[in-house]
């Protein structure tokens, strides 16, 4: 679905991005994973277009299917606007739809990430922070995207409320026939998440290969200690 060719990026005299080449194929999730700092959320960004790389390409998804769910939720909804009217900005931004099929389709999403159609009219501080990653999912979901960027989507949530939405983002994925890019600090989310997953350290890609190879028979010392440091 995607290649990624020699992408770098750099900010002053740090590369955030260095030489990386990668693919992402339809229907995979593929977990990226390394200490803050890394690169993730500067790759994320080049893949969305959302910055532009000093050199390399990316090529095979066009930027309109692409979307992504952030780390916090809060940050990412306007306060000011209820929610119903954020999962419907984009489709009304971008005219998918007729004006009057708007509600039916927020309500459906809403449905979609088990929030009763009610929380179309509650504002986002009257919500919980698994609440509201909940809308930021359908909101994500609402220009009917074939590729989502998920940049730490439960980092910020407590365990119980961090099980819920994995397993609500695995069952939408299913549903919808995504393809993810799963950012994220530990192993074990991502092993339980991901198909393959691609280690990243200083900007560069250190290893990549299935979560099994990953997980069971590490080959570089610092795949080994963010193992460790998951358990």
């Amino acid at each position: 679905m995607i290649k990624i060719e020699k992408l770098t990026k750099t900010f002053g005299s740090i590369k955030a991005v260095d030489d990386i080449s990668l693919e992402i194929f339809k229907g995979e999730s593929l977990g990226l994973v390394g200490e803050s700092g890394s690169g993730k959320s500067t790759l994320a960004r080049l893949i969305l277009g959302l910055i532009k790389q000093d050199n390399g390409e990316i090529k095979g998804i066009a930027k309109r299917d692409c979307q992504i769910v952030f780390q916090d939720p809060q940050t990412s909804l306007n306060p000011r606007i209820k929610i119903g009217e954020a999962i419907a900005e984009p489709m009304l931004i971008r005219e998918m739809f007729p004006k009057e099929e708007i509600a039916g389709r927020v309500e459906k999403l809403l449905g979609l990430v088990m929030l009763n159609k009610e929380f179309a009219n509650h504002y986002p501080h009257e919500l919980s922070g698994g609440e509201r990653q909940r809308v930021g999912i359908a909101r994500a979901l609402s220009s009917n995207p074939k590729f989502l960027i998920l940049d730490e989507p439960v980092s910020s949530l407590d365990v119980s409320t961090q099980v819920e939405i994995l397993k609500l983002l695995k069952n939408i994925k299913q549903k919808l026939d995504l393809t993810y890019l799963f950012i994220a600090h530990d192993l074990l989310i991502i092993n339980y998440m991901c198909d393959r997953i691609a280690v990243m350290k200083a900007g560069k890609i250190l290893e990549i290969g299935t979560k099994e190879q990953i997980i069971h028979n590490p080959q570089r010392p610092y795949t080994k200690l963010l193992l460790s440091s998951s358990v």
